[in-house]
């Protein structure tokens, strides 16, 4: 089964679910009444590609991991280039903003380090981060890039799992925050404002805290619900996003919120656990249909403006893949029942 096939079922249980059993995460299935439709509608073009490729494009280079993750190309104004795998890789993430372009490699097993190949976009040059590296790789982990930083998961010489920051333009690595023992994180995201991500315990249902690291130290955000943090980034303007899991046996529904610099908490209402993406100074997230037949929508949310809907899918069941920023642009891929798209706007 293809996989937008897979997400158009679990879509409709999820909207079958919602229908006859209300099993919304908020009581009344309703959501804060400002979320109105964007206050400059975004021009969304269509990008090149099939939509089982995951493709980020910033207007002038466009980054494309073949489904499946059995290959990725970057092409620009000075042509394409590929990055092949072996049989036992697969392309685990494609990250691209105006400047760099980075491809990790995996190993399926996940019994070797990843490997990131760097690309400097004004340059072409090309360079590689991976196990034997000054802080090396480790086999799985998040991968973020913000701000000229590239983060990734490594594995102190005291055996702690820590997270790395390269930066891009000196490419010299740094070992940051580690998390206490029997913890993990995931879910890393780089902005000018710092590294928001999640951490966890062994527990089960496994506590989990988002928060930003800062040094050596973990500050969690304020305000958000013990043990059920999923999402979080920070803003350019220090405006902290979040979201958390109400029910555990639903992780895919969660509830996000927003802190403005002058300290209001706003709710931004039900979304998609792990699509919470920074982008053109604004904060994104998907949203899966609400009730039978409900579009899935793209929600962006600054301080200024609010909460908006920035894109619609053309009724449901539908699903939105977490969008993916590539510097001055955004890109969603829809999956709908009456045909898919994937789409690009200018952010900024």
């Amino acid at each position: 089964m293809r996989p937008s096939a897979r997400r158009y079922a679990a879509v409709a249980g999820l909207a079958a679910c919602l229908l006859l059993a209300g099993c919304s995460d908020s009581s009344d299935g309703t959501e804060p009444s400002d979320l109105t439709t964007a206050p400059a509608p975004l021009a969304w073009e269509p990008v090149a590609g099939g939509v089982d490729d995951t493709v980020t494009t910033n207007g002038r280079w466009t980054l494309t991991v073949g489904a499946d993750g059995d290959g990725a190309t970057l092409s620009g104004p000075d042509g394409t280039t590929g990055t092949g795998v072996s049989a036992r890789e697969r392309v685990s993430d494609g990250l691209l903003d105006d400047d760099w372009a980075v491809v990790v490699v995996a190993d399926r097993q996940e019994t070797r380090p990843a490997r990131a190949e760097v690309t400097e976009l004004a340059t072409g040059e090309t360079w590689t981060i991976d196990g034997r590296s000054e802080v090396p790789t480790t086999s799985g982990g998040t991968w973020a890039m913000g701000a000229g930083r590239l983060a990734h998961a490594t594995v102190s010489d005291d055996g702690g799992y820590c997270l790395a920051e390269v930066d891009l333009a000196t490419r010299s690595s740094s070992l940051g925050w580690c998390a206490p023992d029997r913890h993990g994180f995931n879910g890393a995201r780089v902005t000018a404002s710092g590294t928001a991500l999640m951490t966890f315990d062994d527990g089960r249902p496994s506590c989990r805290t988002v928060g930003t690291a800062d040094g050596s130290d973990l500050l969690p955000f304020e305000d958000v619900t013990d043990c059920r943090g999923w999402d979080a980034l920070v803003l350019d303007d220090g405006s902290q996003v979040w979201s958390v899991v109400p029910r555990e046996n639903q992780v895919e529904t969660a509830r996000f919120a927003a802190r403005a610099p002058g300290g209001e908490v706003v709710d931004l209402g039900t979304g998609t656990s792990g699509t919470l993406v920074a982008c053109g100074g604004a904060a994104w997230f998907a949203r899966d249909p609400l009730r039978d037949g409900d579009p899935a929508t793209l929600v962006r949310w600054t301080p200024e403006e609010g909460a908006s809907t920035a894109y619609e899918t053309d009724g449901g069941p539908a699903f939105l893949a977490a969008p993916r920023c590539g510097g001055s642009r955004i890109t969603v891929t829809a999956l709908t029942e009456g045909g898919d798209e994937q789409v690009s706007a200018p952010v900024g």
